[in-house]
């Protein structure tokens, strides 16, 4: 308890109990009013992939910035956050503006299949929550503030927070707005956790007499740069699946968005609690040229996640029916939409193995400041997700998420043997 490993991760991880518990109130909530129909879709192909994107700026302000900030101390640091926020707001407005203007053309792509009766359904729900884009990034780089000072707490709670409002948003507006309950709630709620972080963050701070900034504003962008480009291309590996699944029938992407709940919670425990925490860790740990024990922690920690990955999957798989029979199956969520997303679960559920062990190294890889490995084998999921999935051009459920957990595997094997391979040189040369 002593480690400020071990705390920071008991911090986060109570916060994805917390958020994880909200969030299935929140999807036995769409289960209960939407199904598997086709209105689920439109929900599910706006918000899912926005929901993705601010996922991808979380983890870019975090993993970018973090060490960063822990390089600094005092005025420094201020000044360098200070930057970072004012900047940063900017892009992340430009950003929504840029997202509400490209909505129609953006459920296009994304969703190419869905029920025309519903595609504009889908552009006004993403537009709604294209909002909480500003409040999410700006969130983080606050958030990367508070993690520099092993302060966990107030952003561990940002998914229940966001999910408390969904939930909220959806119930008290659902007899007067619909669907569109649910994306006016997510964005409230990310707004809401923004203001919670900004607060704890900027509290105490000293902004008087700051010194001038010290670092070059393409260092300032170069490292978020190659993070987003890392972020964005796993989470592409998803979204192509979720694109693909609205060709073979009404309720499929609602049946993908379903499942991965059954993968996204074992995921964030999986991942978040540990690597938010290890990072501060192996960034001090680089910092004071200890490489070789940076490495022991990295490789203790993919031991313990792989054994855990496996576990949790096959757990998944044996009970995946009554689990999701007695979570969901009420309302609109019928019998045939329990069948239907327990096949689906099948193919897509062995993509916690691949994906927990892969965005763990590559955080890690981040972190000791060796991105290029991780930036190039995020590529690979993708990929191999396009290409298998086009080869097999099947039309049934029980192998939509197979490109996907193929993909995510062989990214992580390709990542860590390149990485072993190179250790030695990393090695030599920090000397």
């Amino acid at each position: 308890m002593g480690s400020p490993l071990v705390r920071g991760g008991l911090t986060i991880g109570a916060g994805i109990v917390t958020g994880n518990i909200i969030g299935f109130v929140r999807v036995a909530l769409t289960a209960y009013l939407l199904g598997t129909h086709s209105q689920a879709d439109s929900l599910a192909v706006a918000v899912g992939p926005l929901d993705a994107l601010n996922s991808v700026l979380i983890n870019t302000m975090v993993f970018a910035f973090v060490p960063m900030l822990t390089a600094r101390q005092g005025a420094d640091r201020t000044v360098l956050f200070l930057k970072l926020s004012q900047w940063f707001a900017w892009l992340f407005s430009l950003l929504t503006l840029a997202i509400v203007v490209s909505a129609p053309w953006l459920i296009a792509v994304l969703a190419p299949g869905l029920d025309p009766r519903y595609y504009h359904t889908s552009v006004t729900i993403l537009r709604i929550a294209a909002f909480s884009i500003m409040a999410a990034g700006s969130a983080a780089i606050n958030c990367a503030l508070l993690y520099t000072d092993r302060r966990f707490a107030p952003f561990a709670f940002y998914q229940a927070c966001l999910n408390v409002f969904t939930v909220a948003g959806a119930v008290s507006l659902w007899r007067v707005l619909g669907v569109y309950g649910f994306a006016i709630g997510y964005t409230a709620g990310a707004w809401t956790q923004f203001a919670v972080v900004h607060f704890c963050a900027r509290a105490g701070l000293e902004t008087r007499n700051l010194p001038p900034l010290k670092v070059h504003w393409r260092e300032i962008l170069g490292r978020p740069l190659a993070v987003s480009l890392y972020a964005v291309s796993l989470a592409a590996n998803i979204v192509f699946t979720r694109a693909w699944a609205t060709h073979i029938g009404p309720g499929m992407a609602a049946a993908l968005d379903y499942c991965m709940r059954g993968v996204g919670v074992p995921l964030a425990f999986l991942v978040s609690p540990i690597s938010n925490s290890l990072l501060p860790e192996i960034a001090r740990l680089r910092s004071q040229l200890r490489l070789r024990e940076a490495f022991r922690l990295i490789d203790r920690t993919l031991v313990l996640a792989a054994l855990a990955a496996v576990a949790g999957c096959g757990v998944a798989l044996a009970l995946r029916q009554p689990a999701i029979a007695i979570l969901f199956q009420r309302g609109n969520f019928t019998a045939e939409s329990t069948s239907l997303v327990s096949t689906v679960f099948l193919s897509l559920a062995p993509s916690l193995i691949g994906w927990s062990l892969l965005e763990l190294t590559g955080r890690a890889l981040f972190a000791l400041d060796r991105p290029a490995l991780a930036l190039c084998a995020s590529f690979i999921p993708v990929l191999v997700n396009v290409a298998l999935t086009l080869w097999l051009h099947s039309w049934q459920p029980q192998l939509i998420g197979l490109g996907a957990s193929a993909g995510f595997m062989a990214g992580f094997l390709a990542l860590i043997a390149a990485a072993h391979a190179s250790r030695k040189r990393w090695m030599v040369a920090q000397f």
